[in-house]
């Protein structure tokens, strides 16, 4: 479904170059969750504007279903971090923004929008506004209005990083349940371990100084996973350290 071919990425600013990311290389298959983690600013946000086509290469090419990215196309979503909604639409209209611009019909719009509202557990609120929500809710719209647009691709950059550890994890519960019901291919940009490891079918490690993928890490959890049984599991424990001992070494080989 998408592939990352030898993607490299240089700024040019006043204080010369700076080579953000090297040789980036993987694929990622119809239906797969793989995410990206490794230390603060190894270019993992880079890579993922690059993947959604926010942002050029220098060189190397992505492809998506074959076709090369080279903008922002419905194909892909992107969820941020920061939940980027119009603080003045209300929910119903925040979802239904992108099917707009995308020239769906009326009665599509409204259905996907009430549709996807109901499916982040939003129903009952389409008519409040972001300022009215808690940082949770927030990012359930973002997310309802990614889904919305029926993406081939769902690009996911850290969503849960601005809430509360509680949000944090509750959220996480229900967007395994919603992702089960909408499945979908995925990226997902994380600092979190646990959450890497409970999502995903494979984990790429990056590396800084220039980002660059170190290793693949592949899990073989059943699905659907409890998040408790997957958490208490001595294979669980035995991946995150060695996760942990690839980011403590701040991306450089053990």
């Amino acid at each position: 479904m998408l592939q990352c071919n030898d993607v490299c990425k240089t700024f040019t600013g006043g204080r010369g170059e700076l080579e953000a990311l090297r040789d980036i290389r993987f694929e990622v298959a119809t239906g797969e969750f793989v995410s990206i983690i490794g230390p603060s600013g190894c270019g993992k946000t880079t890579l993922l504007r690059i993947l959604h086509g926010l942002e050029p290469t220098t060189s190397g090419a992505v492809l998506l279903a074959g076709k090369r990215v080279e903008a922002p196309s419905p194909s892909s979503a992107m969820v941020f971090q920061q939940f980027n909604l119009f603080p003045w639409l209300t929910v119903a209209r925040n979802v239904t923004f992108g099917l707009e611009v995308a020239k769906l019909p009326l009665a599509q719009c409204r259905e996907r929008t009430e549709r996807y509202v109901r499916l982040v557990g939003l129903e009952g609120f389409a008519e409040h506004y972001p300022h009215e929500l808690s940082g949770g809710m927030q990012q359930r719209v973002g997310l309802a209005r990614a889904l919305a647009l029926d993406p081939e691709v769902l690009l996911l950059d850290e969503p849960f990083g601005a809430l509360d550890a509680i949000t944090r994890e509750e959220l996480q519960r229900e967007i395994a349940v919603i992702l089960a019901q909408s499945p979908k291919t995925v990226v997902f940009i994380t600092h979190n371990m646990d959450e890497a490891i409970f999502f995903s079918d494979r984990i790429l490690v990056m590396g800084t100084r220039p980002g660059r993928i170190l290793e693949e890490v592949r899990v073989d959890f059943p699905r659907p996973r409890e998040a408790d049984a997957v958490r208490a599991s001595r294979e669980f424990a035995s991946m995150r350290e060695h996760l942990w001992s690839r980011l403590s070494h701040g991306g450089k080989p053990a």
